[in-house]
């Protein structure tokens, strides 16, 4: 069962909306069609219909969808791929992160490097981390001068505003988690010796920073969250509702775009018959 659009439009901060993460319950499962076991079912049937959505786009290949996940560590970008994703082909997808910029990407543009990995005809890209790291990261460990950065929403407006005019659909989620969850989940990978190589002594630090990153999202969010592309807030503490809203918001758009598959000339007899 995948939610009414009407409904998940809850989710997306509308332009000139205030935002504020702390307004926003990280445990909220309030739009699930049941409870996790029911909810788990209807993602499975989900990751079909995005299985056969996907397909189309890359065949009709006319259409691109950008999808960009940002949120704290341990918020969850890496699970949301691996289970929203599992039911495409890899062959019309393609996951980009973007890490701390070379030496060559820093003596451009902050978007330059962003450019060349958004999405051609008829693919699917998703940013993991994205060109949004240059007003948060950038921004709480004064990376660059304030007068710097706060130019960065109007550029990052006017870039994406290219992208849409020129036939991508941006869908930007901020998976939202609460700073109890982040150390339930930080501890749990200190506790499995599996998942041990997902610590760093970094992510402890970047804690500390928690209340600097919540501003920091809260006016990234209010200044570029635009009808063309919206920001979705997804409560992520549960991982099952995370991974059904952003599922479902995905289908949703796809089905919006109305493609069809293309019809082949048939009009002359099969050689070699």
């Amino acid at each position: 069962m995948i939610a009414p659009m009407s409904d998940l439009n809850r989710l997306r901060v509308k332009p000139g909306d205030s935002f504020d993460p702390a307004a926003v319950d990280p445990q909220d499962d309030s739009l699930a069609p049941g409870n996790k076991e029911e909810t788990l079912v209807k993602c499975e049937q989900l990751e079909a219909q995005l299985g056969e959505l996907q397909e189309l786009l890359y065949a009709s290949h006319s259409q691109k969808l950008l999808v960009v996940l940002q949120g704290m560590d341990t918020s969850g970008k890496d699970g949301t791929i691996r289970h929203v994703m599992r039911g495409v082909s890899p062959q019309g997808v393609r996951v980009a992160s973007f890490k701390q910029p070379t030496t060559v990407e820093l003596e451009h543009d902050f978007l330059w490097r962003i450019h060349a990995h958004t999405p051609g005809a008829g693919e699917i890209v998703i940013f993991n981390r994205s060109h949004y790291e240059d007003v948060l990261v950038v921004r709480v460990h004064e990376l660059v001068p304030k007068e710097t950065w706060q130019k960065r929403y109007d550029q990052i407006n006017e870039f994406e505003k290219i992208l849409a005019e020129n036939g991508t659909t941006i869908l930007k989620f901020f998976l939202h988690i609460s700073k109890d969850e982040q150390r339930e989940r930080l501890q749990a990978r200190l506790d499995d010796p599996k998942k041990h190589w997902k610590f760093q002594h970094g992510d402890i630090a970047e804690r500390k920073r928690w209340d600097d990153y919540m501003a920091a999202y809260a006016e990234a969010i209010r200044r570029t969250s635009t009808e063309r592309a919206p920001w979705i807030v997804v409560p992520s503490n549960r991982k099952w509702y995370r991974n059904w809203v952003v599922a479902s918001t995905i289908v949703h758009t796809l089905e919006n775009l109305k493609m069809e598959y293309p019809q082949p000339d048939v009009s002359q007899e099969v050689i070699g018959k």
